[in-house]
């Protein structure tokens, strides 16, 4: 089989760029979208991530029109909003028909002849994780899709998955705010497969200060440094996948230019051992599972 995957394990992406909440653009020339895209290529993060449900595929389109070959492209399916607009209001549609008709409005909406990582949304209660992904590897072989990713699924879930087509990816929230299980990184990392960390400042709760044990040591780490806390946190993340020797690939979402590049900065931040230490004793006093 022709090698599709996106990145090999040996040069993955160093950070992507996570587009849930992209917008139309308003009066602040920092948050125009298509400045922040390409503020993001120009800085060469190329890995620019969104979904079916967050509603903007179209505008990513319109930003990567002229530099798609640029951009590794990631999109997810399977989750869609209900009628009600309440957030609360959603359902998974994983069977192998939405997973083509999902895979054929996604490539219409974004202006593009292939995505290059395709993600599972979400697990499904009701179809199997073998039909869903029988159905992805079929949009490999008509090369409407490069590659598998999956999200919001369990250990379980990837080992199926996994059996059926190998997977390239698997995304699920990583921060100091949000662990994630051993049994997980250990399977993905057993198995190949790539974490692309989203959230890794906790959803922007981590960027601000506070009187927490975790917001004190992120303050002080900040302040010996000369950065902000949002940037520890996120080098957190980044040196972490290094000392475990894992593929993880931070995925902070940001609509501003200036965010942006403090993050790109972020990747530069080596933490010492002990800066580790004290972070994730702060964050975590118990072990995970």
């Amino acid at each position: 089989m022709t090698n599709t995957q996106p990145w090999s394990a040996d040069d993955p992406p160093e950070q992507g760029l996570g587009l849930m909440r992209l917008t139309e653009a308003g009066t602040d020339p920092d948050r125009d979208p298509t400045a922040v895209v390409h503020a993001a290529l120009d800085l060469g993060v190329t890995l620019l991530d969104t979904a079916e449900m967050y509603r903007n595929e179209e505008l990513v389109g319109r930003t990567i029109a002229g530099r798609r070959g640029e951009v590794i492209l990631c999109s997810k399916f399977g989750v869609r909003w209900g009628d009600s607009g309440r957030f609360d209001d959603w359902s998974v549609h994983a069977d192998a028909a939405s997973v083509v008709s999902s895979c054929e409005d996604s490539l219409r909406r974004l202006g593009a002849e292939v995505i290059d990582l395709y993600y599972l949304h979400h697990r499904s209660e009701h179809t199997p994780i073998e039909e869903t992904v029988s159905a992805m590897a079929g949009l490999i072989e008509v090369g409407k899709i490069r590659s598998i990713g999956l999200s919001n699924v369990t250990v379980e879930d990837v080992r199926r998955a996994h059996a059926v087509h190998p997977v390239h990816a698997v995304q699920e929230a990583w921060s100091l705010s949000t662990p994630i299980p051993r049994s997980m990184s250990e399977t993905l990392a057993e198995l190949g497969i790539a974490l692309v960390a989203h959230s890794p400042t906790g959803h922007g709760a981590l960027r601000a200060e506070d009187s927490s044990p975790l917001g004190v040591a992120l303050a002080d780490i900040a302040r010996h440094r000369g950065v902000s806390p949002g940037q520890v946190a996120l080098a957190w993340v980044h040196c972490q996948g290094r000392r475990r020797d894992e593929v993880v690939v931070p995925l902070p979402g940001t609509t501003s230019v200036r965010h942006l590049h403090d993050n790109v900065a972020a990747i530069g931040i080596e933490l010492d051992d002990s800066e580790l230490d004290r972070l994730t004793e702060a964050a975590a006093p118990t072990s995970v599972a």
